[in-house]
């Protein structure tokens, strides 16, 4: 059976905010987009910050709001408000679709935060929310690719006090197989495709 190599959306957002922030920075300096991308495409462990902290409590606090529970904490009411957007949806779904880019087998694969009714919605904890704020995300095209049936996806935004709901259609989106047609043109521009192919084959 020949080889499937993986492709996130995280893995693709690492490499397009290094692209768009700090495209020649020294891939071996500290702190630094290219730096962070670099440790991504090694799938090396990257430590959590306060910010994506914050966005699994929050995460973590909606699935408890589900479960009935209710906390008390400054967030709630906002967690209240996403998990009643949510309610009956299926969680943390798992996705993946094959697709042939080039001579490469490449498994696309997501985890949704929930899927109900063709709708995607995907939790973000913000400390700032400006309206399109995740337009150029490569999240939802993505999701759109790995789920056929899915014709809207809403991004919930919060800042723990307001909710802000940013939606997208299929029609909308741009065609995320010309954004991984790309990155793989990248990867072996810059001699980085045989550290993709070493950490990235699905298993």
């Amino acid at each position: 059976m020949d080889s499937r190599y993986m492709v996130t959306h995280s893995l693709l957002s690492s490499w397009g905010y290094a692209m768009k922030d700090n495209p020649f920075e020294d891939a071996t300096s500290e702190g630094d987009p290219m730096a962070d991308f670099m440790k991504t495409l090694r799938r090396e462990p990257i430590p959590t910050n306060e910010a994506m902290q914050n966005g699994i409590d929050f995460e973590n606090m909606v699935t408890d709001i589900l479960a009935g529970v209710n906390p008390n904490h400054p967030w709630t009411d906002a967690a209240r408000a996403v998990a009643t957007q949510i309610q009956g949806a299926k969680l943390q779904f798992k996705a993946s679709k094959v697709v042939r880019i080039g001579n490469l087998d490449v498994l696309l694969y997501g985890r949704l935060d929930a899927l109900k009714a063709g709708t995607i919605f995907d939790i973000k904890y913000t400390g700032n929310y400006d309206v399109g704020k995740y337009i150029d995300s490569t999240q939802h095209p993505m999701y759109f690719e790995i789920i056929p049936r899915a014709t809207s996806f809403v991004y919930l935004a919060s800042n723990g006090t307001s909710v802000w709901p940013e939606r997208y259609t299929r029609e909308e989106s741009p065609d995320i197989l010309v954004t991984v047609h790309q990155f793989f043109d990248w990867l072996n521009m810059t001699g980085l495709m045989d550290v993709y192919l070493r950490h990235w084959e699905a298993r």
